[in-house]
């Protein structure tokens, strides 16, 4: 069977994302916390939070600004610079664990973003309260992750949902 193509995988992965943020903000509803945005990007998915987590502080990690102006969060809310300086350490920004952490990290480089996820699961899991849900664009694997089942409509492994448990 042939792949997609580009255009097709990119439909299937944004709305996979889109599935995966509409079912697990509802499961934070009652967690106190900020949202985590691991890869600003674009800022789509930011502009999807902040219309849809009203109220919620929303803290976006990336190496640098990709996204218009009007998806550039506060400053006091934005950190830049590589993951491997800005997750070690970040809680004393933060404040608080977060409810819920997205990370779009993904590449077109299978290697980087096999490396970078684990990195990841671990660096970033004190970040994240018990109870909490994570939503990631690769598989990322951690003790106290438990994978979600897919949403409605599916994810068709383009994102993961998982429950942070204690």
């Amino acid at each position: 069977m042939d792949l997609p193509n580009r255009l097709d995988r990119m439909i299937m992965r944004l709305t996979a994302q889109r599935n995966c943020l509409a079912q697990g903000l509802p499961l934070i509803a009652d967690l106190s916390g900020p949202i985590l945005e691991f890869g600003l990007g674009k800022g789509r998915t930011y502009d999807y939070l902040r219309s849809h987590a009203k109220g919620r502080r929303i803290i976006a990690f990336d190496r640098e600004i990709h996204c218009p102006p009007g998806c550039v969060p506060a400053p006091d809310d934005l950190v830049l610079g590589d993951f491997h300086d800005t997750v070690p350490g970040a809680m004393d920004r933060i404040g608080e664990p977060a409810a819920l952490a997205h990370f779009d990290v993904g590449s077109e480089k299978p290697d980087v973003d096999t490396a970078l996820v684990t990195w990841l699961a671990t660096a970033a899991d004190p970040l994240v309260a018990a109870g909490g849900i994570v939503i990631a664009d690769r598989a990322m694997s951690n003790p106290r992750w438990h994978l979600l089942p897919a949403p409605p409509g599916g994810s068709d492994g383009h994102h993961f949902m998982y429950r942070v448990e204690d």
